[in-house]
């Protein structure tokens, strides 16, 4: 249980730059929907999709094979140094090619006219690319608070930057252009956009740079070549897996531009719409990413160490993990009215996708907890396929789905795709462990908190009160503690099931009474 603890412990901390991070991100979203027309904000998701899939080609799977050698040898320096090396060497050529085939790329991505919003995220992606291994060093030594203080900053820096470009420069352009005129009406000044956007992710990846300089010294900076070929040859199916998998998810906003080339507009506008609303969904997505934080590291220790009983460690983390993440599936189902606010009105028809993409996220997490079967058993190249099968559902959903439902709906279908998609891998991953790295996980109890939850949606979706909303948060709410009350009791937490049990005692002595 001890093990768990620490799981809990750094999960939270992880959790608190993701999740406050994300919210703080989100709260640009109203920002981003009221400053700009549903295209150009379109323009954003579509960019941001396609750069959540380079930036794992230009990972290629160093992060995990990373922890995997840093566990296993007996100098991780050398492993972390050999790993530093080889990531600064590819993103520098990235950047170069970039710059060179910039056109080309621009009139590929459909944005021939908007080569500086490429070459911008290009530049921030290579360089997120390279600092993914120092965040994961500090993940290996255990220093969370390092990790989370270095992303509030980048996000603070990141945020700050947004409200200045896009709120603030045009009114000082106004009052007191000379201020600001020296960079300002180089780019266009309001006439640059989104470009705005992407200059603030650019400055705000450079800032996280410079405060992972102390995290790059190492004894020696040494590239073993025997150790890298190993590395990536345990890596390059991760690679692979990566790919699919960060396609999959940004498959809605990536190939819906390309389905619909007669109506390029619309089209952005689809995106624009899919990708406000899947904000959010992204509760689920940021409690799945603070626990992979913490996951990754937890399992290659617990299995380096000898002697010691980890499947209950293992099982625990999958049934906690789902219990959090279906309790975090109803809070934000039960105050979606509150909670669409921060996406302007003209967003709102996409709110429908959002129960679709938050059970599809909680899919996509489980799955990521079962994977531990290949990544201990050194077999990564089943994570290979089973990204790639994920892969094939999701652009088969989209190709049927998306066309079908057709303007100004499409977009419906690649939440569909999503959840067909992440249920699959996630029962086919389940089985495969069963026969190569079987862990016996409390399947039934799992089972029995889901269905607990979905009557718990189902009936606080009836008790919906239009003329008396606060009726409604009340019912709602009441509903939510009684999920947590029946995991708490059935759990046995240390002092509030005791307590729980002991209201439940009493309450029974006076009704026996009676």
């Amino acid at each position: 249980m001890a093990g768990i603890k620490s799981l809990v412990k750094d999960t939270a901390v992880y959790g608190l730059s993701s999740i406050i991070g994300r919210f703080l991100n989100w709260g640009l979203v109203p920002l981003y929907t009221y400053a700009f027309p549903l295209e150009e904000y379109g323009i954003v998701s579509y960019l941001y999709a396609i750069v959540a899939v380079v930036i794992v080609v230009l990972n290629y799977g160093m992060e995990t094979g990373f922890f995997r050698y840093a566990s296993k040898e007996k100098d991780y320096e050398r492993v972390y140094s050999t790993s530093m090396v080889s990531l600064a060497t590819t993103s520098l050529l990235f950047i170069a090619l970039i710059s060179i085939f910039l056109h080309p790329i621009s009139d590929a991505l459909t944005l021939p006219h908007h080569a500086d919003y490429v070459w911008m995220m290009g530049f921030t992606v290579a360089v997120d690319a390279f600092t993914n291994l120092p965040f994961a060093y500090l993940r290996f030594k255990r220093k969370a608070w390092t990790f989370a203080a270095i992303k509030l900053i980048n996000i603070g820096v990141n945020i700050g930057l947004n409200l200045f470009f896009i709120l603030l420069c045009p009114r000082i352009n106004e009052s007191a252009p000379q201020l600001i005129s020296w960079f300002y009406d180089p780019l266009g000044g309001t006439s640059f956009g989104v470009g705005w956007i992407f200059l603030a992710n650019v400055i705000s990846t450079l800032v996280v740079l410079i405060c992972l300089v102390p995290q790059m010294k190492v004894k020696h900076l040494v590239c073993d070549m025997s150790l890298l070929k190993k590395m990536l040859d345990y890596s390059w199916p991760l690679l692979v897996l990566g790919v699919a998998g960060n396609l999959s998810q940004g498959m809605g906003q990536i190939i819906i531009p390309y389905l619909f080339p007669n109506d390029p507009e619309g089209a952005k506008a689809m995106v624009g719409i899919y990708g406000a609303n899947i904000k959010i969904a992204v509760v689920m997505m940021m409690f799945t990413q603070a626990f992979r934080y913490a996951y990754e590291p937890f399992i290659f220790s617990k299995a380096a160490r000898q002697g010691e009983d980890k499947t209950q460690a293992y099982c625990d983390a999958m049934k906690y993990f789902v219990i959090f993440g279906l309790a975090i599936f109803l809070g934000v189902m039960y105050f979606l009215p509150i909670l669409k606010h921060f996406i302007s009105p003209a967003y709102w028809e996409g709110l429908r996708v959002v129960p679709i993409m938050m059970i599809a996220d909680l899919c996509f997490g489980v799955y990521f907890n079962l994977s531990l079967w290949y990544k201990l058993t050194d077999r990564t190249k089943w994570g290979m396929y089973l990204s790639l099968l994920g892969f094939i559902l999701m652009l088969a959903g989209n190709l049927i789905l998306v066309p079908a439902i057709g303007t100004p709906n499409g977009y419906i279908g690649s939440a569909w795709a999503a959840l067909i998609s992440y249920f699959g891998i996630m029962t086919v991953s389940y089985l495969l462990g069963r026969k190569y790295y079987p862990i016996p996980y409390e399947v039934k109890r799992i089972g029995c908190y889901t269905l607990l939850a979905a009557l718990l949606w189902g009936g606080g979706s009836i008790c919906e009160f239009s003329y008396a909303m606060w009726g409604t948060y009340i019912v709602r709410t009441l509903l939510l503690v009684l999920y947590i009350l029946i995991v708490i009791y059935y759990e046995n937490v240390p002092l509030l099931s005791s307590k729980l049990h002991q209201i439940l005692h009493k309450i029974d002595k006076t009704t026996s009474k009676s």
